[in-house]
C-alpha cells in the first residue's frame, strides 16, 4: 500500500483504511442515476494512492493498470433510507455496518478497490447494475480488449464463489379492443392479457423440487387496463420478466411466449440479458479455492437465480471470470442490510491473495 493517507469523507472513523474507505461508500448515496459523489470518493481514494483514475462518459470510475485481472463492482444501489451506523450485527456479537448498499454492493465495490491498489489490478466501479446495466455495457463497448481475467463484485459471503447467473427478458404487453358491454362473451383487452400470461406461467411451470436455478420463472411487474379517455376502446397493458436458465437462450424463451400471442407483436421486447455458467475449473476460480482454504475456510460453489454485470461481461469478453464479495445476499436491497466487518476483512484477505496469484501466473 501506499503510504499516502485516505482522507475519510465520513463522520464515522474506523480502524484501518480499508474499513474506511467502505464506510464512505455507505454513507454517501448513491441510488442508481445519482451515483456522482459516490464515484468521487472512489475517485479520491484511488488519487491519494498515485493511481491514474478518471470518471468515463457513463460515469464508471476507471483505474487502468495490469489487466492480467480486472477487478469490478457497482456503485449504484435501490432506494432506502437505512442510518449508517456501526452497530451488532442481529445474529450475534460482532461489529456490522448498517446502511443501505452495505452488502449490495459497496462491501465488494470497496473491497475491490483496496485491492486494486494494494495488488497493482485494474479496476472499474460501474453505474447502473441494478437498472439496467448501463455502466458494464459502456464498459465493454469502450475497451480496446478484454482483461486475462475478472472479478466482479458482488456479495457471495467471504467463503463463497458465485460462478453462475440467470439470464433475463423483459418486455411489455400491450393489447386494444373496441368497447362493448360486459354482458358480451367476446373477450377484451384486459382478458386478452391474463389469458396469454396465465399460459406463459403454465409453459414454464416445472416439478417444485426442480431447482429455480434451472427454471424459466415468468413475473409479471406491473398491469394497467381499463376504458380509454373517449371510451371507445378496452387497452391493457402489462410489464413481464423471465428468468433464463442456463439451458436455453433469450431467444428460445421469446420464442416460447410469442407462441400464445394471437399477434405477433403485441410484446415489446427491451432487455435481454444472456444467461451465464463459468467452469469451476478455470485458474480464477481454483485461485479462489486455494486462497479461501488459506484463509481457514470452506469453499462453496454458488449460483444465483437473478443477474448481474457478469451477463453482460460473460457475452462480451472471452475469459474467465467469477463473482465475489463480502455479504449475505439475503440482505440485498433488505430494510436490515448489513455487513458484518469481520467478514469484510476476511474477504479482502482472499480477494488480495488471488488478485497477486493471477498477477503472478
Amino acid at each position: 500500500m501506499s503510504g499516502t493517507q485516505f482522507t475519510s469523507q465520513s463522520s464515522i472513523d474506523v480502524d484501518g483504511e480499508a474499513r474506511q474507505l467502505l464506510v464512505d461508500l455507505v454513507s454517501t448515496p448513491s441510488v442508481s442515476g445519482e451515483e456522482r459523489r459516490c464515484a468521487e470518493v472512489l475517485v479520491s481514494y484511488f488519487e491519494e494512492h498515485d493511481r491514474e483514475v478518471w470518471v468515463d462518459e457513463a460515469g464508471n470510475v476507471r483505474a487502468p493498470a495490469d489487466d492480467g485481472v480486472l477487478l469490478t463492482s457497482h456503485i449504484d444501489t435501490v432506494p432506502g433510507d437505512i442510518p449508517v451506523e456501526i452497530r451488532d450485527a442481529r445474529d450475534d456479537d460482532v461489529d456490522a455496518l448498517w446502511g443501505r448498499g452495505s452488502v449490495d454492493a459497496k462491501g465488494p465495490l470497496a473491497a475491490m478497490a483496496v485491492a486494486a491498489v494494494s495488488t497493482g489490478a485494474s479496476f472499474a466501479g460501474v453505474v447502473g447494475e441494478e437498472v439496467d446495466s448501463r455502466g458494464g455495457l459502456h464498459l465493454v463497448e469502450d475497451r480496446a480488449s478484454a482483461p486475462d481475467a475478472v472479478i466482479n463484485g458482488e456479495p457471495s459471503g467471504w467463503q463463497g464463489i458465485t460462478l453462475g447467473y440467470r439470464g433475463l427478458v423483459g418486455g411489455t404487453y400491450v393489447a386494444t379492443s373496441e368497447s362493448g358491454h360486459t354482458s358480451r362473451p367476446e373477450n377484451n383487452a384486459v382478458q386478452d392479457a391474463i389469458a396469454w400470461w396465465s399460459n406463459v406461467e403454465q409453459e414454464f411451470a416445472t416439478d417444485e423440487w426442480e431447482a429455480i436455478f434451472e427454471r424459466v420463472t415468468a413475473k409479471p411487474t406491473k398491469i394497467e387496463g381499463g376504458l380509454t379517455d373517449d371510451g371507445l376502446s378496452v387497452e391493457a397493458t402489462m410489464a413481464v420478466q423471465l428468468r433464463v436458465p442456463p439451458s436455453m437462450n433469450t431467444e428460445e424463451v421469446i420464442e416460447i411466449t410469442e407462441g400464445y400471442l394471437d399477434v405477433a407483436d403485441r410484446v415489446h421486447w427491451k432487455d435481454k440479458v444472456e444467461p451465464v455458467m463459468m467452469s469451476p475449473r478455470t485458474d480464477v476460480a481454483r485461485a479462489f479455492r486455494a486462497a479461501i482454504r488459506q484463509a481457514g475456510g470452506d469453499p462453496r460453489m454458488l449460483r444465483k437465480t437473478g443477474t448481474s454485470d457478469m451477463n453482460v461481461y460473460a457475452q462480451a469478453w472471452d475469459c474467465p471470470m467469477v463473482t465475489y464479495g463480502p455479504g449475505d445476499s439475503d440482505l440485498d436491497h433488505a430494510p436490515n442490510e448489513h455487513l458484518k466487518l469481520d467478514e469484510y476483512d476476511r474477504s479482502l484477505e482472499v480477494l488480495e491473495t488471488v488478485t497477486r496469484r493471477l498477477l503472478e501466473d
